[in-house]
């Protein structure tokens, strides 16, 4: 495939249940990108309330808008598993997630993750591999405050060692990476987002760039963002992480990471 002459088909996975209250804002997000090569997969875990109805209803909305809405609902193991399938059924170039509470905080999103591709090929003989961005998180109640701005633009390889990743909703990564490097270990319960990272950008050295820009409004109170009960969870799962990639770390690097998310908080707060 010409990359530069034709567009980028871009693959969104979404893994949802019982989202009902949130996954309409995911997807008007979605349709009301500027780029529009787009494949919305949604991975249901079986929802019984008005989950699978509000998807239904769009269908013809994305229809009407030349984009492609498929969906899966059944019993899953989890949201990394729902995340493997939808990720194993996108037929796009271009493989990103958003989840059933989150959405694009703008319509220009997909757009600038399409000319970053489509310039890096220009560039690099086989383009990049990956980009990530930024994202900020929000109170449920009141979407328009942010209370925690998470920039991946200090993000390095080395940084990993001491827990950072860049933010993974912002990572759109080639399908073709997936399949000669793996999927979501869903060993993992809480931190195969980095465990997979560190697999991609640490070990097998993929071909990053960042992008300056705001892609994911999250509410908080997601799987690794629900307080200071899920860190001791979390750390636990990065010893795993660096142990099964035989990545050395140890606990005054994984420290650092913490002080850093204590930063990011007081300037939300201050702003």
């Amino acid at each position: 495939m010409n990359h530069i002459n034709s567009p980028l088909k871009i693959s969104i996975v979404t893994a949802a249940w019982n989202s009902g209250k949130t996954i309409e804002d995911t997807l008007r997000s979605v349709i009301s990108q500027t780029y529009g090569n787009i494949e919305h997969i949604i991975i249901d875990g079986k929802s019984n309330d008005a989950t699978m109805d509000i998807i239904h209803r769009y269908a013809d909305i994305y229809r009407s808008r030349g984009m492609e809405l498929k969906w899966v609902s059944e019993p899953d193991e989890g949201i990394y598993d729902a995340m493997n399938k939808g990720i194993a059924l996108a037929s796009g170039d271009i493989v990103g997630l958003l989840n059933s509470d989150d959405f694009f905080t703008s319509p220009t999103v997909l757009q600038h993750v399409f000319d970053v591709f489509s310039k890096s090929y220009e560039e690099i003989p086989d383009g990049i591999d990956a980009v990530y961005g930024d994202i900020h998180y929000v109170n449920p109640e009141k979407l328009e405050k942010c209370v925690r701005y998470y920039s991946s633009k200090g993000f390095s390889r080395e940084k990993m060692r001491m827990g950072f990743m860049p933010a993974h909703p912002s990572f759109y990564c080639r399908k073709e990476i997936y399949r000669k490097h793996g999927l979501f270990d869903i060993s993992f319960k809480i931190a195969a987002d980095f465990e997979q990272l560190l697999r991609l950008i640490y070990i097998n050295r993929i071909r990053t760039r960042y992008i300056p820009m705001d892609f994911v409004t999250m509410r908080t109170g997601g799987v690794s963002s629900s307080g200071f009960s899920s860190h001791r969870q979390i750390y636990t799962e990065h010893l795993r992480a660096y142990k099964k990639n035989g990545v050395k770390s140890n606990f005054f690097l994984e420290s650092m990471r913490y002080i850093y998310k204590i930063v990011e908080v007081c300037r939300a707060n201050l702003s």
